[in-house]
């Protein structure tokens, strides 16, 4: 019995988890379930015939098994709980004709799900099923998620735009929509009705966001056993959008982003009183007026600078970064920048941390007359960004003492390495601090060198980073740090 072979697991394309429940559901496959639940989710297929699978394990698999080397089913079961498998598929024949019982037990006992796998069913046709379960899951949620813009945007075209747009996000995520003032107050709601300390917990977890600038875009948590989410809305009115919900599903935060653009140009002021400040102070530079005359109008200095590339491809990308930056300065045109080029001009006292979907290059702190010179150190910045495959590079005019504040890089490092899990860093870590050697690594952290290699391999998949490349290794190893 064998499995898909690494390469092929390593190309298959991101897509949800599957719960295990799916996979049962395949009669022509006969699985049956011995323990445990059947709704724990399946990120991918691992097959081991050793007696430590442990080693091999990062996490999340339904791991099959004929038993070869099964001598103490406890400690068995004990080590892949202990690596985080999600589930165990243990194939009947050649070596057993029905399931171990002390296995099932010690499933039973540690509460991880036991399939059994009938003898005319291959491990691979079990794999192969999961796979395609997979790519389903990931063709549903995105139809999901463009249905969803759809009806968003069909929505805010309607006589009273901002409750019809509540009413059909809370329509799509099967929840409840609420828009909070400044002061917390509810202004506008729809969808069904939530207890109250499920209201209560939201309008905590929006006032965790609040008007400041540069401050979160967004807050997760739990109330009142719903799921909640809160985002700040663009446009400077201290505006949040609270969700309430019974479950997560992959594709609400896509959702719900799409509804905070469409509710930040909703609510914001189309012609206020800044603007036309701002207006007179660029019609006085086309003027001929010196940048210094005017940068009292703009706003308090110094400036920062910000190049960015990327977005979602819709006319709303452009504001939505600019309202996530706390800055209504914002050029969206496509200049030498090409399709998905934004620059933005800041307050040196604005955060800029990374934003999903885009990457940024930024400037040093400059003066008003120093805006040409900041406006190159941007474009450079970024084009190191997207030469090394960083979300964010900044100038840098210094050594290292002038890289990035301790929040900051901590930040960046949970973004950077988030994709991997623990056993997963501490291989990297080793093997970067050995440059590279496969067989001191192997001897370190005591395990077979292809298992080093293998390790290696996912963490370059997982990171979709180049490994041999020495600036990817540089950044690694001060992010591991």
């Amino acid at each position: 019995m064998t499995s898909p072979s690494r390469s092929e697991a390593l190309s298959t394309p991101p897509a949800p988890p599957v719960p295990l429940a799916a996979l049962l559901a395949r009669r022509d496959l006969g699985l049956r379930l011995l323990s445990g639940p059947e709704d724990v989710p399946l990120h991918w297929v691992h097959t081991s015939e050793m007696a430590d699978p442990y080693p091999y394990l990062l996490g999340g698999e339904l791991l099959m098994t004929a038993g070869v080397q099964l001598t103490d089913p406890a400690r068995y079961v004990g080590r892949v709980v202990e690596a985080g498998a999600a589930a165990l598929a243990f194939g009947v024949t050649p070596v057993y004709d029905t399931v171990p019982e002390g296995l099932v037990e010690a499933c039973a006992r540690q509460g991880l799900p036991l399939v059994e796998v009938p003898p005319r069913t291959p491990f691979t046709a079990v794999a192969r099923a999961l796979w395609r379960l997979m790519a389903e899951a990931r063709l549903h949620e995105l139809r999901r998620v463009t249905e969803a813009q759809q009806s968003l945007a069909t929505a805010a075209a309607r006589p009273a735009p901002v409750p019809a747009v509540l009413g059909a996000l809370a329509s799509r995520l099967g929840g409840r929509a609420v828009l909070f003032g400044p002061d917390g107050t509810k202004s506008v709601a729809a969808g069904r009705e939530v207890p109250a300390e499920a209201a209560g917990a939201l309008r905590e977890l929006a006032g965790v966001l609040g008007p400041r600038p540069g401050g979160p875009a967004s807050a997760s948590g739990d109330g009142g056993g719903l799921r909640l989410a809160a985002y700040a809305l663009g446009g400077g009115e201290g505006l949040t959008l609270g969700v309430a919900t019974e479950r997560r599903e992959p594709g609400d935060h896509t959702i719900a982003g799409v509804a905070v653009v469409l509710l930040s140009l909703l609510t914001a002021p189309h012609r206020g009183a800044d603007v036309t400040v701002r207006d007179g102070a660029l019609v006085r530079l086309l003027l001929g007026a010196r940048p210094a005359e005017v940068a009292g109008a703009l706003g308090p200095g110094p400036w920062t600078v910000v190049h960015a590339s990327g977005g979602d491809g819709t006319p709303f990308a452009s504001a939505s970064l600019a309202a996530a930056l706390g800055t209504a300065l914002v050029d969206a045109g496509t200049g030498s920048g090409g399709a998905g080029f934004v620059r933005l001009l800041l307050p040196v006292s604005a955060a800029v941390a990374v934003q999903e979907g885009w990457t940024l290059g930024v400037s040093a702190a400059a003066e008003p007359d120093g805006l040409a010179a900041a406006d190159a150190q941007a474009a450079r910045a970024l084009r190191r960004a997207q030469a090394t495959r960083a979300p964010l590079v900044r100038h840098r005019p210094g050594g290292f003492a002038a890289l990035v504040d301790p929040a900051e890089a901590a930040a960046y490092t949970r973004t950077l390495l988030g994709p991997l899990p623990e056993p997963l860093r501490e291989t990297l870590r080793t093997w970067l601090s050995l440059h590279g050697s496969w067989d001191r690594t192997a001897v370190a952290l005591d395990i077979h060198r292809n298992t080093v290699r293998q390790r290696i391999s996912r963490c370059a998949a997982l990171l979709d980073r180049d490994l041999d490349d020495p600036d990817v290794r540089m950044e690694l190893w001060f992010a591991l740090g």
